[in-house]
């Protein structure tokens, strides 16, 4: 007879109970995705789950059979925007999965983000790239499918291998509108066609924090959202100058770079973030105001951000990021600069009321 299953949630600030969290997390991610699975480190989550947040409460769980860790699972709620939403999480290793595992943790999530009035569920599932593109026969698919979640918005997780020849990076450069180009990091690039383009590595200078925590906020909603049940986020210098309290606790190293407008506004951002612990670099937001639009900003602060990363980081061997399917033109231009789909991301919703 099988023992019965219990479920825990985690205590973030004892070490054996985090560890074995990640351990099966970690475990459930490389058994979908392999070598291609992007899994937070043990000590990035460590980081993220001790810090003291005033945006999100952050939960992790664990399914527990004969005192051995089976599944486990998360739940993040939005304190100060989308107070409407949860995001779960739910993470099976492939030994334990087909026993009840998945469908146990994720009821009990739903409960506690229901207890906490949320009424849109929000989760992931990655798929490798060469399988259909809507995760039909995937396991995470299935299952989300099976409990009620549709599929919301499809993304490619997409890999670029460095160096990138800087050759490549002037070219491009070059066909982009010529807006301001720096020739060193991090100082500022002499204006043209009335834009500035400034970069640095570490936290946003005072100077742009308040306008970058801006673009930064509305990203999700700006960007492809798909039927995607969410609101922009709130605007906060505070809580960013958290957030990279947050990288710097993590390991991380962030590289930042600005197209500043002749009004003196931010007219457009991007950011880079190189893992301290696995290497590689992720591209996290980029952003172009509405009125500064059709000038070729967002390639341009890409190209110049990827350009200071490779000077300033020589030895990180690739960068990872997301971008949706139905977003042509920035797959178009991964394509050029030389990256290749590794995977799929689907980002999935229920709604219960």
């Amino acid at each position: 007879m099988r023992a019965a299953l219990q479920i825990l949630r985690v205590d973030p600030f004892d070490a054996a109970d985090h560890d074995r969290w990640w351990h099966a997390y970690a475990a459930a991610k490389h058994a979908d995705m392999g070598e291609d699975a992007l899994v937070w480190t043990l000590e990035e989550s460590r980081a993220e789950m001790q810090q003291h947040s005033a945006t999100t409460e952050r939960r992790t769980y664990v399914a527990l059979r004969d005192g051995a860790v089976v599944g486990a699972g998360s739940l993040a709620l939005g304190l100060k925007d989308n107070l409407h939403a949860a995001a779960l999480g739910v993470t099976v290793p492939a030994e334990h999965r087909q026993r009840g595992v998945g469908s146990a943790l994720l009821a009990y999530i739903e409960a506690e983000a229901r207890d906490a009035g949320r009424r849109t569920f929000r989760a992931e599932t990655a798929w490798p790239a060469a399988a259909p593109a809507d995760g039909s026969g995937q396991p995470g698919i299935d299952f989300a499918r099976r409990h009620g979640y549709a599929l919301a918005l499809g993304d490619l997780q997409n890999r670029l291998t460095l160096p990138v020849p800087d050759r490549m990076i002037a070219e491009l450069l070059h066909e982009a509108p010529h807006e301001a180009e720096p020739t060193t990091v991090p100082e500022s690039a002499s204006p043209a066609a009335g834009y500035d383009i400034r970069s640095w590595v570490g936290p946003v200078p005072e100077e742009f924090v308040a306008e970058w925590a801006a673009l930064d906020a509305v990203l999700d909603t700006e960007a492809p959202t798909g039927d995607l049940d969410i609101e922009a986020g709130v605007a906060d210098v505070a809580d960013h100058r958290a957030d990279e309290a947050l990288q710097q606790a993590q390991g991380r190293t962030s590289f930042g770079t600005v197209a500043v407008a002749p009004d003196g506004r931010v007219a457009a951002y991007t950011q880079l973030v190189v893992s301290g612990d696995d290497g590689n670099a992720y591209q996290w937001g980029t952003l172009v105001r509405h009125e500064d639009r059709g000038h070729g900003l967002g390639l341009r602060v890409k190209l110049v951000n990827l350009r200071m990363l490779q000077q300033h980081s020589p030895h990180v061997p690739r960068i990872y990021t997301y971008n949706a399917e139905s977003n042509a033109h920035m797959l178009a231009v991964n394509t050029r600069l030389g990256f290749v789909a590794t995977g799929r991301l689907g980002e999935l919703q229920k709604r219960i009321g």
